[in-house]
């Protein structure tokens, strides 16, 4: 099974792990012919991998990490539905797989720890986002940033149409509805009077608290990502009476998502997320600039990484278009700056990573987004 990329997985990936751990990236493709190349390329990097693993452990050991990477390779079904790229983390106690929406480096590491910087710029950024869509017969989620959304496998838990939520307490009214002709399902007008449309109603909300509560649990909270709702506007203050889901934006997008494309429904959703993005943005500016003034906040990279060696980083702000090539001192929080940048850490990721591990709080701005040139922001603890 492909896991979703979200707070809670990346967060299994940053604990200590059972060594050897093996973290394979690779650029994929959506579409066929380009596609059937994936395969053979992963055929390599399994290669490379096998040849690193084996020299260094036991034959058991090998075993338990290659194993599930094999069993991959042979997976046809999940090789005709790739995205941009691939990242897989396998050791004798775990193993994952995620399909990125950004294409990221070809790479086979093996260490004691799984490789997530590569992860850090997709899963932080401050300009992703989640999309709920919902009518009475149809419940979608979709998740991505101002170029790309994707359709996110809902849990379970999450019901599809309001006869699934409510099965056989359904009202009986709701079997009369009829759909205004090219308007979509959730454009339906329902023939009734009195008490009945109060019955319809009641079930509505039922369904939307239902739905709320679901996407909350196996959604919202363990992305952390901010919850777009675009539903039919008869829907929008109801959905908003029962929601307690404290992702969810006041802003809300009045149509059917049934009568559009996901590139439609990007580019309404990032009409409405750009402005609020840029002013959270602009108050963090502001949260930043009261934190240096006070000797509580610092733009000076050396600074922030012995801060973060002494684990008195709150909140970290990276520059998206930035890379730093240096090494951090583990000890001393001593920063090594290098000017070839080939086989060399960023800096930024760096730290970002551990400032996660800390349980700090990491945003990837877009370098027009930061509050300062340098390329990182932080606000201390103490």
């Amino acid at each position: 099974m492909t896991q979703t990329l979200n707070r809670e997985e990346f967060a299994v990936l940053l604990e200590t792990q059972e060594a050897p751990c093996l973290s394979i990236y690779q650029p994929t493709h959506r579409r066929y012919p380009e596609n059937q190349q994936d395969p053979i390329r992963f055929r390599n990097l399994l290669k490379q991998a096998e040849e690193s693993v084996r020299a260094k452990y036991s034959k058991a050991e090998a075993d338990a990490v290659l194993e599930p990477l094999s069993s991959l390779l042979e997976d046809r079904e999940f090789w005709n539905h790739t995205t941009e790229g691939l990242a897989i983390f396998s050791s004798p106690k775990l193993f994952r797989r995620f399909c990125l929406s950004q294409e990221p480096p070809e790479l086979v590491i093996l260490a004691k720890n799984f490789h997530v910087k590569p992860l850090l710029r997709i899963l932080q950024s401050a300009e992703r986002f989640q999309l709920l869509c919902v009518n009475r017969n149809s419940v979608r989620l979709f998740e991505g940033d101002p170029h790309n959304l994707e359709e996110v496998e809902l849990a379970e838990a999450v019901p599809r149409s309001i006869p699934e939520a409510l099965g056989t307490e359904l009202t009986e009214e709701h079997h009369n509805v009829v759909a205004i002709g090219g308007m979509g399902a959730g454009s339906a007008v329902q023939h009734g009077y009195g008490g009945r449309k109060d019955e319809v109603q009641v079930d509505d909300e039922r369904f939307f608290r239902a739905v709320d509560r679901a996407v909350w649990e196996h959604h919202s909270k363990p992305s952390g990502l901010p919850l777009l709702l675009a539903t039919p506007a008869q829907h929008h203050r109801l959905f908003e009476h029962v929601s307690q889901n404290p992702f969810l934006l006041k802003e809300k997008i009045a149509i059917d998502a049934q009568t559009m494309t996901v590139e439609e429904l990007r580019k309404r959703a990032w009409q409405v997320l750009k402005p609020q993005l840029h002013a959270r943005n602009e108050r963090m500016a502001k949260v930043f600039a009261e934190a240096k003034a006070k000797n509580m906040g610092s733009d000076d990279v050396r600074e922030i990484a012995r801060a973060v060696v002494e684990s008195r980083v709150r909140t970290l702000a990276v520059d998206a278009d930035q890379r730093i090539p240096g090494q951090i001192n583990l000890s001393t929080g001593r920063v090594t700056m290098r000017k070839d940048p080939v086989g060399v850490d960023d800096l930024l990721d760096e730290l970002a990573e551990m400032v996660l591990r800390q349980k700090g709080s990491v945003l990837v701005l877009p370098g027009s987004e930061m509050p300062v040139k340098t390329g990182a922001a932080a606000t201390f603890r103490f």
